[in-house]
Formats: structure tokens, sequence, C-alpha cells
């Protein structure tokens, strides 16, 4: 029973793609709780921060760099041969590091304030360029106020919340902080069960939409491609600044509910469906590297 428990603890995420897949018309229907368990995982993760560790870089900029400039250029390219394929590229580069980042970066042991700091930085940045660029893109009457407000009232609500609440129980509520930073782990394991309802509803979508196979195919292929090269321009930068994972997770580990969101509110909603195959593939690949670290740890402490 002990092996079995520790398979699933170290296979976590994979395990959760398979549920998902399997079992999405179950588990499509609880997208609901998602804004609530992102709260609760956040607050924990964010009980191992402190605010006065949260400050913007120059490496934050840069990284800000490739994913707008990125994100533009490959639009640019693309367009010229399907549109769709390029706006769900575009959104997919362009969109903010995950909330959820903070916590594969812990588990990888890399520098979580510096992955909250620039989570914060692309989120607000995103939220001012979208609303500017996008409508030039698919004009759908939205202002950009109206937009810029949207995803203000969208996306830090559940970004600043958690933080804040976090810090409130670190200097008022110090027994009820030691609990969370205790069990802080634990927010991992409220991601992977997030990931099997995220899962769930791209599968749906395929199934309710077999037609659409073609680019189904091809969105897929363009995921794995963006996964590849954003996670190893991350951490190529992040040699350079002695920050290899957490500049990886940073750009490469991408809030694909917000995307969803953005495409299907500003730009064909077919593109939205590349981010939904982006889950797969960036929890594939942050399993690969949990993975590495393990026998990487494992080997340190047998030469121990």
């Amino acid at each position: 029973m002990e092996n079995i428990f520790q398979f699933i603890k170290n296979h976590a995420l994979p395990i959760a793609i398979l549920t998902g897949s399997v079992f999405y018309s179950f588990f499509y229907k609880f997208d609901f709780i998602l804004p609530y368990s992102m709260f609760v995982m956040l607050t924990l993760a964010f009980s191992k921060v402190s605010l006065n560790e949260i400050k913007i870089k120059k490496v934050h900029f840069l990284l800000l760099s490739v994913t707008i400039l990125g994100g533009l250029l490959t639009y640019l390219a693309v367009s010229c041969f399907d549109k769709i394929l390029a706006e769900s590229m575009l959104v997919i580069i362009m969109c903010p590091t995950a909330t959820a980042a903070v916590v594969v970066t812990t588990k990888l042991g890399g520098n979580a304030a510096n992955v909250v700091s620039f989570t914060i930085l692309s989120n607000v940045a995103v939220s001012i360029i979208i609303p500017s660029v996008f409508p030039l893109i698919e004009s759908k009457g939205m202002s950009f106020t109206e937009g810029f407000l949207t995803i203000i009232q969208k996306v830090f609500p559940l970004l600043v919340g958690p933080m804040l609440l976090a810090e409130f129980f670190k200097r008022f509520m110090k027994k009820t902080h030691e609990i969370l930073h205790k069990y802080s782990g634990v927010s991992f394991y409220i991601w992977a069960a997030s990931i099997v309802i995220l899962v769930s509803r791209t599968v749906k979508s395929i199934v309710d939409k077999p037609e659409n196979y073609h680019i189904d195919i091809l969105m897929a292929f363009a995921s794995l491609i963006i996964c590849i090269v954003l996670y190893t321009v991350g951490k190529i930068i992040g040699t350079k600044f002695d920050d290899r994972v957490s500049c990886g997770q940073s750009i490469g580990q991408k809030n694909t509910i917000f995307s969803i969101w953005a495409a299907l509110t500003y730009l064909d909603p077919l593109s939205a469906l590349c981010s939904g195959f982006y889950i797969i593939c960036q929890n594939l690949f942050n399993s690969w590297q949990l993975d590495k670290k393990r026998k990487v740890d494992k080997l340190q402490v047998a030469k121990n």
C-alpha cells in the first residue's frame, strides 16, 4: 500500500492528466470550483513567501520582452498561413505566468519569490497590452477600458488576495501561519486536482466538435513546440542570472484559464482550444522535471 501511495505522489501530474482525459464527461462539470481551489492553493504557497522578498528585477523585464515580442512576431509569421492558428499561438505566448507556477517552482527547488514577482509584472503588463492589441486583430467592440477592467476583475483577486491573506496570517495570526507553512505542500495536490478538471474541459471540447480534427492536430503540435521553446529559452536566460528553474517556470508555465478567456473574448473562439492542449503539454513537462529532480536528489542522498 505504501508503494502505491508513493507512486501516486511521484506521478501526480500524469495521473491527473490521464484521469481528466478518461473521465472527462464527469469532471468537466466541476470547473466552477477552480477559482476557489486556486485561492486555497495560492494561500498555502504564499505562506512560504514574504512580501519583502517580492522585487522586480532586470531579468523579469527581459522575460517579459520575450513573451510579448515573441507572441507578436509569431503571430505575424504564422498569420500568413493560418490566422486562427496564429491567434491561438499569440494568446499562449503572451499569456501571463500561471499563479500556480510558484507551487511547481517550490517543488523544483527554485526561487518562489522571483516567480511571484514576475507573475505580478506579467499580469499587469498583459492587462494593458491585450486590450490595446487584440482588438486590432479581431474587432469585437470592446473598448480598452472595458477590457482592462474586466481583466483586472478576473485576475487580480486570485493573485493578490491569497498573497495578502497569507501575509495577514504571518503578521497577526502566527499559529495559523505556522499551520499553513507546515502543510504548504498540499498546494501541489490541489493543483493536480485542478488539472483533472482543466484537462477534462479540453477533452470535452475536442469530443464535442470532431469536425475540427485537422485544426486540433495543428494546435496540439503548436502547443508542444511553444512549450518546449518557452521553457528552454527561460532556462537559458535563467542560467545567465543564476535562476534557471524560476525563469523557466516564469515564461513556460502559463495561466491557461486566462488565455482561454482572452481567446474567447477577443479572438476567434476556436483559438481557445490551443490553450487546452497547452495545459497537457506544460504539465507533462513539469512532471518530467519533477521526476528528474527526484532522481537527482536520490543520487545526492546515496553519495552522502
